[in-house]
């Protein structure tokens, strides 16, 4: 997997259903200390039957050598064009757009005194990451989550 080298994708919402594995690394700029989260994400129908995908990740958290479970969802509904989408808070709020028809996107989200500055590029179909750089007064964080598709597991022959 080359940095610059992009897969574009055609259909956003397509691409992501699924289940994924995800691993995190979190770096604190101002202490040095680093966490990393482990566990899965996956990409299913929004429980009320509209159009989009319900994200929920779950997994481990191990920060300052304590494991933690840790869980998020996010609702990510059809944007202007199939290969992008407009990502939602579980509760409704706007996170971000997300636009990977070129294969990687650049976005911001305004989070209270903080910053939140999210890049996406995928790298094939079954690879993509996300960086979110975190400035405010009291933050500043390096979140780097890389996705890895989950094969289904054929069933043997007879």
């Amino acid at each position: 997997m080359v940095d610059r080298e992009f897969w574009p994708v055609r259909d956003l919402l397509a691409h992501l259903a699924g289940r994924w594995r995800v691993e995190r690394i979190v770096r604190d700029l101002a202490s040095g200390e680093e966490g990393r989260f482990g566990g899965t994400t996956l990409f299913s129908p929004l429980e009320d039957g509209g159009d989009g995908l319900l994200h929920h990740e779950s997994g481990t958290f191990v920060w300052q050598g304590t494991p933690r479970p840790a869980e998020r969802t996010l609702r990510f509904l059809p944007g202007p064009s199939a290969g992008a989408s407009q990502v939602r808070f579980a509760d409704g709020r706007p996170f971000h757009d997300l636009d990977l028809t070129s294969g990687r996107h650049l976005t911001e989200h305004p989070c209270a005194a903080d910053l939140y500055r999210g890049e996406f590029t995928v790298h094939d179909e079954g690879h993509w990451r996300t960086v979110w750089r975190v400035g405010g007064p009291a933050k500043a964080l390096v979140l780097t989550t890389d996705y890895t598709r989950e094969r289904l597991e054929s069933a043997p022959s007879l």
